[in-house]
């Protein structure tokens, strides 16, 4: 497992808490709009500085009492195999953990739940199932994520869905049919796309699309999730 970062305090990426993210490198997704490129290309992640597990464990203990949550995110962090053992000491200090996952590990991700050692999961959907393997350049099977999708379905830990909306890369049909595909579900956020050191450097000149058009889908899409947002 290898840390390359640490946010000390959030008030967004852990709903209703007050959290830190730790940022695990190392992806099996080649997103061209991913804007963490030094967490997920392997020659900019070996020029990164690496964070110690004593180092990150110390500054929990710091903060107990202070934080409610540390949500752990990527790059991927289910491709660690160590994972469980990481959420386990992370979980044995009192603190909830948010798990954020691009979902093409349900297994570690199936586990992890029936262990009680995620409290909330945020899965991206990258695409619709027909256009994964395009978007995400990866050699993953699509069913992994399918099955994924109905584990976080099955309600046994808080989840969230959500996509990263790219011109060029999602049509307001594409959206549509991912949404049939999560449908019905208690949560699904829509992300306006940023042009920020992505993968691909041709998407850095990318404007997002339109708040207006995002409005427009959400309206569209809404009824099939208990909350439905765009951020």
């Amino acid at each position: 497992m290898i840390i390359s970062g640490l946010q000390k305090t959030t008030l967004i990426d852990y709903p209703g808490r007050v959290a830190a993210t730790v940022f695990l490198s190392g992806c099996n997704f080649r997103c061209p709009f991913c804007y963490s490129s030094e967490l997920v290309l392997p020659e900019r992640i070996k020029d990164q500085p690496v964070l110690s597990e004593k180092y990150f464990f110390d500054f929990l203990r710091d903060k107990v009492g202070l934080l409610e949550g540390i949500v752990v995110c990527g790059g991927e962090p289910t491709l660690n195999l160590d994972l469980p053992d990481f959420l386990k000491k992370i979980k044995d200090m009192g603190f909830l953990v948010k798990l954020d996952t691009n979902g093409s590990n349900p297994r570690m991700l199936e586990s992890l739940i029936e262990q009680k050692l995620v409290d909330y999961v945020a899965m991206d959907v990258k695409a619709p199932k027909e256009k994964y393997l395009d978007v995400v350049k990866g050699k993953i099977d699509v069913n992994d994520i399918e099955r994924s999708i109905n584990i976080l379905k099955e309600g046994k830990v808080d989840y969230e869905f959500r996509t990263t909306i790219v011109p060029g890369i999602h049509s307001k049909e594409d959206i549509i049919n991912i949404a049939s595909w999560l449908k019905p579900a208690k949560r699904y956020f829509l992300q306006n796309f940023r042009a920020d050191k992505t993968i691909d450097p041709s998407f850095e000149g990318v404007k997002p699309y339109l708040d207006s058009f995002l409005l427009e889908i959400k309206g569209e899409i809404a009824s099939g999730f208990e909350d439905c947002q765009i951020r």
